[in-house]
């Protein structure tokens, strides 16, 4: 199932050692806290706290950098958006904790396989059984999900490359077109790759 997602980086760090659910309570914890910190300083404290996370995990620049790529004209825009109506200060503190959340999210995904993330969420979900739901599916849809959204920016960069290569660079069909035809192709060979594993009805 792990080929399925391809965001799990091996290591033996003492993150890669932690349980998932302890990340998982950690993720939400420091989420909050970026949440509720109001100190013009916390945001440069709380980047050098993940940059460390990020240095202590092993995983490499590259791995770390791609948990970004994909939100970086996102968060381009939220700050140009905030300087425009409220003040600087809060235009940085709001863009990083956006940043920053992403960020601790994609270091939880790196340090934690597909895997043993599905068997967290699987017990964690396990109430959902007295209602008639099956927690296997439910972590299974719910870690679809999550990987689906990094798929789709992937197609998205590999589009807008070829769009720069193609001189068509500002045309919104050739942006749409090959991205809606690359994203149903993914869904075909997943519905393919989760029949093939008996999850087909």
């Amino acid at each position: 199932m792990n080929g399925l997602t391809g965001a799990y980086v091996p290591g033996h760090s003492l993150l890669h050692r932690l349980p998932a659910g302890a990340k998982l309570l950690g993720l939400a914890a420091s989420c909050t806290a970026l949440l509720l910190l109001r100190s013009p300083v916390a945001p440069a404290v709380a980047a050098a706290l993940v940059a460390l996370l990020f240095v202590v995990s092993g995983v490499g620049a590259a791995a770390a950098w791609a948990q970004l790529r994909p939100i970086r004209w996102f968060a381009a825009g939220l700050f140009a958006m905030q300087v425009l109506f409220v003040d600087l200060p809060t235009a940085v503190s709001s863009t990083a904790r956006v940043v920053l959340t992403v960020a601790l999210a994609g270091l939880v995904t790196l340090t934690t396989r597909t895997s043993v993330m599905m068997a967290c969420l699987e017990r964690c979900l396990s109430p959902a059984r007295w209602v008639g739901l099956d927690p296997f599916r439910l972590s299974l849809l719910l870690s679809l999900t999550i990987r689906s959204v990094a798929v789709i920016a992937g197609l998205a960069v590999r589009v807008r490359e070829a769009q720069r290569a193609r001189g068509v660079e500002w045309s919104m069909r050739a942006f749409a077109v090959p991205l809606v035809v690359s994203a149903l192709r993914h869904a075909d060979a997943l519905g393919e790759a989760l029949s093939a594993r008996g999850l087909d009805d």
